[in-house]
């Protein structure tokens, strides 16, 4: 590397010998180094000079590796941050990464691996200056393959924006048919991994006798019908990303064996001896509450945290503002090509009609509703007829007609009526949160307490998914 091209380089270490030595290692890659003995003084020559990296030990006598990292990102947002320590917990990594670092480092550490991490978490840097140079995001209504211009859809670009270039792992909440995978996979086309695979682990789809095979792959003869050995998708996905879909799903066997893997970079595969090491981002998709499912004992604390340093929060369909049209009609673009057919427009009234419904499956839903209606319609234009929507919703209303209806000259138990509609709702509401009763009590707009108080009234008091 020239000097014109050195990258500047501030380590921050109250250890003398690791300062000298990081100096030698960097130096000779044609890095500018510069050095400071104390959390204090990287603080001082940080508002003086900016750095295109800093390394910094976390634990430090005076001002630790966190406050100057914090001070680093406030005083120079673009500047990458290395964490590195002997003696950090996983909560203090998991709080590093959630302040902005790029990485932690636990000491001791090879001189092959660290170098590697140098390199890209520049490279990472490069992207962002080229990134925000272009400003670009934002102006566009498409990201990767997610469409839609709302305030709620612009947030989640914005963070795929911040996110992608480091090595983070990230988890991506929100209901079925959000497009959670598409975020990921963004995720990953604006990373530097983008060359390097994207494996997706379903899982839900995996049966429970077979995941841990699948995942760390098995040497010959570990079990009948083993006849050869077989790689894993750890291993295929070595230098790639990881997407795990429905992560909530994972056995607690394997929510162990997960934690070590995300903690030191390598597995056995079953029926080895052999350690393998790998190097792969990971991020996760859950439409569960995890962090209830901590709280039950069904999902690890330790596993959660390693998982969810950024949270990505994908909101429903219904709570997209003005996302429905443009949604529409791409998917309308979409499958009049696939289907060969020459449907160029969705009507006013379908329009309408689309927009007073709920979508309790979201985008996916809206995408097969589309499809079949270019696929039934004979016009160029998509009309009412052709809609096929949930008839959850036309049961509920029919249901409640029929009930006025019932009310005779006899009477009714009003009480038992409204009991009924009642459950009617609160069910809906568990199955939309899939199970989570905090998210239930927001959507029914009430207490835990009362939610509470109603389940155990009307007997759903196990009601969970």
């Amino acid at each position: 590397m020239s000097g014109s091209e050195a990258h500047s380089i501030l380590v921050v270490d109250d250890e003398q010998s690791m300062r000298e030595f990081l100096e030698i290692l960097l130096s000779k890659e044609g890095y500018k180094v510069s050095l400071a003995s104390s959390g204090e003084e990287a603080c001082n020559i940080l508002g003086k000079k900016k750095f295109d990296l800093l390394i910094t030990d976390i634990k430090m006598s005076d001002v630790n590796g966190i406050d100057v990292l914090k001070e680093a990102k406030a005083l120079s947002p673009e500047s990458v941050v290395v964490m590195i320590s002997a003696f950090a917990t996983a909560e203090t990594a998991v709080e590093a990464m959630r302040e902005g670092a790029y990485d932690y480092i636990p000491k001791p550490f090879k001189v092959r691996e660290f170098k590697k991490i140098i390199a890209d978490a520049l490279k990472s840097q490069r992207q962002v200056q080229l990134g925000r140079s272009q400003e670009h995001l934002g102006k566009s209504i498409h990201f990767g393959f997610l469409v839609g211009e709302s305030p709620q859809m612009m947030k989640v670009y914005n963070l795929i924006e911040r996110v992608a270039p480091t090595k983070t792992n990230i988890l991506i909440s929100g209901e079925s048919g959000t497009g959670k995978e598409l975020v990921a996979k963004a995720i990953h086309q604006q990373s530097l991994r983008k060359d390097k695979a994207f494996v997706v682990i379903n899982c839900a789809g995996i049966p429970e006798n077979l995941i841990e095979s699948e995942l760390f792959g098995y040497k010959k003869g570990a079990f009948t019908g083993a006849v050869t050995d077989k790689e894993g998708l750890f291993e295929a996905a070595d230098e790639g990303t990881v997407f795990f879909d429905e992560v909530g799903e994972l056995p607690p066997a394997i929510q162990v064996k997960l934690l070590r893997v995300i903690q030191e970079r390598t597995f056995t595969a079953v029926g080895g001896t052999e350690e393998k090491r790998v190097d792969v981002r990971f991020i996760s998709a859950t439409n569960k509450d995890l962090e209830e499912g901590v709280l039950e004992g069904e999902f690890r604390e330790d596993l959660f945290f390693r998982l969810n340093v950024i949270q990505i929060s994908m909101p429903p369909l219904r709570e997209r503002d003005g996302d429905l049209p443009l949604l529409a009609q791409n998917f309308l673009e979409k499958f009049s090509a696939e289907l060969g057919k020459d449907v160029r427009k969705i009507s006013a009234y379908a329009m309408d009609i689309l927009g007073q419904y709920s979508f309790p499956g979201n985008v996916r839903e809206l995408e097969n509703i589309i499809e079949r209606s270019v696929a039934l319609e004979t016009s160029n234009i998509v009309l009412p007829e052709s809609l096929t929507l949930s008839n959850l919703q036309k049961e509920r209303n029919s249901e409640i007609g029929r009930r006025q209806r019932d009310l005779t000259s006899d009477g009714i138990n009003l009480d038992e009526v409204i009991s009924e509609i009642e459950k009617d709702y609160i069910l809906k509401a568990l199955e939309l949160a899939h199970g989570s009763r905090q998210r239930t009590a927001k959507l029914l707009r009430m207490s835990m307490r009362s939610l509470r108080y109603r389940l155990d009234k009307l007997g759903l008091s196990s009601s969970r998914r």
